[in-house]
């Protein structure tokens, strides 16, 4: 049987999207297919929505099989891996004041002490290590920590005349760009703003900086529910939202609350699942014990009860507390249970938002776009 790229789409056709029924081929996932006829060989591109999709291994797999299956057991295939991240339809609805940022992700919290940043900061940093253009806002006002945890306490970003105005140049650290409101104020000085204030500073934040093309822009919010996200949903064309707790249940009601406010009509503002933090302890020197201190099973619980998805369980380990002291975060060393813990919170994260964006895309919008989606 002569080998055709019709062949091989229809043999890749019966590879389906286990969440929209779809095949890869229709989902606009395969590009580039080569045949050398001659050495009985095919290559071809497997394009994901994004780098760290969790299951890039499973649909490599499926679609070796596919060729195997239904083109022939003696074809050779070579599958590289692509991805281009969809622009979220906030975005494309809403008009953006950062052109060129496709997805902004707040990560949020009910209540305060539940390791919101150490979650954010973590989270930008695994995105950024699978390719993803990444950047990270720290918009907590009364309380900035992203300068701690990135060693960049006392530094001062650089800025560019750009046309009429002066723009500032974001840091870039472990290959995440980012910028702090504590970057611009005395450390040691306690932030005093009434709300307005609050607003208007980060809004110069975001508008001011330089940040280019980014896949994802990442948002460490205030703790509980107030003026500063209202701003940020009002200002900004928000693609999600990330539910940071610990499994306790005076943090679970806070975060319930949160959930509630950002699906509250007039805001509406996807809620892209839960990360319960702080899970369950893990000494160092037995690894394999979890002993769970805050309670068992609590995000999951509320997870089920929002009607969400548990996106993650981050145990509670001195080397992450430790690591965000020291600049270093837990993302940025290679090897570690914490480094995996959060690499696949990463996937799980840009998973979600690519199945929100596949299942509430505007076609005719999008018809320039190609790429794929990367399901459950």
């Amino acid at each position: 049987m002569p080998l055709t790229k019709e062949l091989i789409l229809n043999a890749l056709k019966n590879v389906i999207d286990p969440d929209l029924h779809k095949d890869l081929v229709s989902l606009g996932m395969i590009e580039n297919i080569q045949i050398d006829e001659a050495k009985r060989e095919v290559s071809f591109k497997l394009v994901l929505t994004t780098p760290a999709c969790p299951l890039k291994e499973k649909l490599k797999n499926d679609c070796l099989e596919a060729i195997k299956t239904h083109v022939g057991e003696d074809i050779i295939t070579h599958i590289e891996f692509g991805a281009k991240v969809r622009t979220s339809q906030q975005t494309i609805k809403k008009e953006n004041v950062l052109p060129g940022v496709k997805n902004i992700i707040l990560v949020a919290s009910g209540k305060g002490g539940v390791g919101k940043s150490t979650v954010a900061v973590n989270l930008a940093i695994s995105i950024a290590k699978t390719g993803g253009k990444v950047g990270l806002i720290d918009a907590d006002i009364y309380g900035p920590s992203i300068p701690i945890m990135f060693e960049l306490m006392d530094k001062k970003p650089e800025t560019i005349e750009k046309g009429d105005a002066m723009r500032i140049i974001p840091f870039d650290k472990y290959g995440v760009k980012l910028i702090s409101i504590g970057f611009f104020v005395e450390p040691e000085k306690a932030l005093i703003w009434r709300g307005p204030m609050a607003s208007n500073a980060l809004k110069q934040l975001f508008t001011d900086v330089e940040w280019g093309e980014l896949d994802y822009l990442i948002i460490d919010t205030p703790p509980g529910t107030g003026d500063i996200h209202l701003t940020l949903v009002q200002t900004l064309p928000i693609a999600g939202v990330a539910i940071v707790t610990t499994p306790q249940e005076v943090a679970l009601a806070d975060a319930r609350k949160a959930i509630n406010m950002f699906r509250a009509e007039g805001i509406n503002v996807p809620v892209l699942g839960l990360i319960e933090n702080m899970s369950f302890f893990t000494p160092a020197e037995l690894p394999e014990n979890k002993y769970y201190i805050f309670g068992k099973n609590g995000g999951s619980r509320l997870a089920e009860e929002m009607k969400t998805v548990l996106l993650g369980q981050i145990p509670l380990v001195q080397s992450i507390c430790e690591s965000g002291d020291s600049g270093k975060p837990v993302a940025a060393i290679s090897g570690s249970i914490e480094e995996k813990s959060f690499s696949e919170l990463a996937g799980k994260l840009t998973q979600q938002l690519s199945i929100w964006n596949e299942l509430h895309k505007i076609v005719d919008v999008e018809k320039h776009e190609e790429g794929c989606s990367c399901k459950n």
